[in-house]
């Protein structure tokens, strides 16, 4: 049975990684996110690498932001990107410590809630320049529910470094 694509959702998911093949866990996270059945990435910013926000002293992150198209509900997508995590190592055992793999639901189809389990948007994107940044990149009109156009909130984090590096690229899955 094929998937009823002109029933989905889209979506904005953050990825970042800071230990280890820093890339080569985020084009893996892309590789395993994708799924002919349930996600379909349809574009992938240019990585950035930023200086860790909050937690202990660590090494600097690489950072992306992918726009993709979904079937799965919001707790289902949640369920994934955990799974990605969980296949790449990551482990949590320090808050906002240094991690193989971070995978963030930024926002799903402009829904708004509160839940404990998965709050949407992230309740902390429209202060991080590491996801504004990259997603401006490739949605130049995105608007962060409850909190604007992302190009705007990047006024608000400009004192925050983010290099872009276009000397590693990252392919969207096909």
């Amino acid at each position: 049975m094929s998937t009823d694509w002109s029933k989905a959702s889209r979506v904005v998911l953050a990825l970042g990684s800071n230990l280890g093949d820093r890339l080569a866990a985020l084009q893996g996270a892309l590789d395993a996110l994708a799924d002919p059945d349930a996600l379909r990435l349809l574009a992938v910013s240019p990585v950035y690498e930023t200086a860790p926000v909050g937690g202990p002293e660590q090494d600097d992150y690489l950072n992306a932001v992918a726009v993709a198209e979904t079937v799965l509900a919001p707790e289902a997508l949640l369920a994934r990107a955990q799974q990605v995590e969980k296949e790449f190592h990551r482990v949590r055992d320090v808050r906002w410590g240094p991690r193989t793999l971070d995978v963030d639901i930024i926002d799903y189809a402009a829904l708004v809630r509160t839940d404990p389990e998965l709050t949407l948007p992230h309740p902390r994107a429209h202060e991080r320049a590491f996801v504004l940044r990259p997603w401006a990149d490739i949605d130049p009109a995105a608007v962060l529910p409850g909190r604007g156009a992302v190009r705007d909130l990047l006024a608000g984090v400009a004192d925050q470094e983010v290099r872009r590096r276009d000397d590693l690229v990252l392919r969207v899955p096909r």
